[in-house]
């Protein structure tokens, strides 16, 4: 008993030890706005390792964000066309899409082409975006908005509720889609009693506590793979998805980047740059 007591205490410390020394890829993105720190995620290891290795080779470098949507995303990383490869050199990564990674601010993620030629989600070899989104209401986000727009439009057919229809076209003409949406989710529970139908849809509770305080893009969830997130640098984010864009939501002034990583003991990430593992 003597040993075990005396054991006991050497492995906690050699367990305490193990878990300070274990080093992760810290991944640093410079921009003329400013720099972001990133970590990738163990859980999609394929996305990992080949995004070590691009950057790592340096072939990230001089590509641009050329794609900026505000309260949607920034993407960027397009190797394949700054290298000039022909298209069958455009490889692909099989999709790693894991319950719980959503696509919450700042969340990196891979972009890829959509289902109907790309059935099986696999991403892009090099392209990826960088979540910036919107904080949601409660209702707006566990309420199907697509269903619900095509009630509201029959709803508003209805001869009692002539005065809906006037203030849909009003708001719809005037582009005002946020105070479109709130009438629309005012009327809610009127529709589901006039239809016999719910209007909701399963949200997790972790998907709640993200988009309705620090916000996101929650119609990606389960589309696209999340491999990363930024634990620095969301000011810089915020700068680029102001940029002004022109033809095809390019920005008229280039954001170029260039991505090194490094590797370094998990608790110096937790400490300098607040990622807790």
């Amino acid at each position: 008993m003597r040993n075990l007591r005396f054991v006991l205490p050497v492995i906690a410390a050699l367990t305490l030890f193990s878990c300070k020394s274990e080093k992760d890829y810290l991944v640093k993105i410079q921009t003329r706005h400013g720099d972001m720190y990133a970590i990738l995620f163990d859980e999609t290891p394929k996305h990992k390792k080949n995004f070590v290795d691009l950057a790592q080779a340096g072939r990230f470098d001089s590509t641009e964000f050329h794609r900026i949507i505000p309260e949607f995303m920034i993407q960027g990383g397009d190797v394949f066309g700054k290298e000039k490869l022909p298209q069958e050199e455009w490889y692909t990564v099989p999709a790693e899409i894991q319950n719980g990674m959503i696509h919450s601010k700042g969340m990196i993620a891979a972009a890829r082409q959509g289902n109907n030629i790309n059935p099986e989600k696999r991403s892009s070899g090099t392209q990826f975006y960088i979540v910036h989104g919107k904080v949601y209401s409660r209702d707006e986000l566990v309420t199907d908005m697509k269903i619900l727009s095509d009630y509201f439009y029959k709803y508003i057919q209805l001869g009692s509720n002539a005065h809906l229809k006037d203030a849909y076209g009003k708001l719809y003409q005037e582009q005002q889609f946020d105070s479109l949406n709130k009438l629309m989710l005012y009327e809610k529970e009127n529709m589901e009693s006039f239809y016999n139908i719910n209007l909701e849809k399963p949200m997790t509770p972790q998907q709640i506590e993200s988009y309705t305080t620090i916000g996101g893009t929650p119609h990606l969830d389960d589309e696209y793979t999340v491999f990363g997130k930024v634990i620095q640098g969301l000011d810089v984010m915020e700068k680029i998805a102001a940029e002004q864009t022109a033809e095809r939501d390019r920005p008229v002034n280039p954001v170029y980047m260039k991505v090194t990583v490094e590797q370094l003991q998990k608790a110096k990430i937790t400490k300098e740059y607040g990622h807790t593992y």
